[in-house]
């Protein structure tokens, strides 16, 4: 794919992580609380602010800093691999938020998740077929 598609994506996964990591910080706060995992050793609020910070950074330095999009996307697509556990939890524990509540919608979300790394490391041009691609 050209150049032009990994910016897309770039710019869109990097802007949608802002306004998640903002809504960690703001309106949707309790329903990030929900989906911290039970057995996850830190503070509720702490994990939901903690985390909330990281998606700004990462998402706003996916954006503007696009010399550095290679490592940014390969932070992204490792935070997004650290916080699946989460996904995971909610499934199992069987925990409502932000709609999903069903085992079956919780299930289908869990293979979203892939798609978001594979976006990350794609707007970070670590999926290139050729290096000039």
């Amino acid at each position: 794919m050209s150049s032009a598609a990994r910016t897309v994506v770039r710019l869109g996964l990097g802007a949608a992580m802002v306004g998640a990591g903002v809504l960690h910080l703001t309106t949707h706060r309790e329903e990030f609380r929900a989906q911290v995992p039970s057995w996850f050793p830190l503070d509720e609020d702490f994990t939901v602010i903690a985390s909330g910070v990281v998606e700004i950074g990462l998402g706003a330095a996916f954006v503007a800093l696009p010399r550095h999009q290679r490592l940014v996307g390969g932070l992204l697509a490792a935070f997004f691999v650290a916080i699946f556990p989460g996904n995971i939890a909610q499934y199992a524990e069987g925990v409502d938020a932000f709609g999903l509540d069903t085992d079956r919608a919780r299930l289908i979300r869990l293979f979203f998740q892939p798609v978001l790394v594979l976006g990350a490391l794609f707007g970070g041009g670590w999926l290139r077929r050729t290096p000039r691609d």
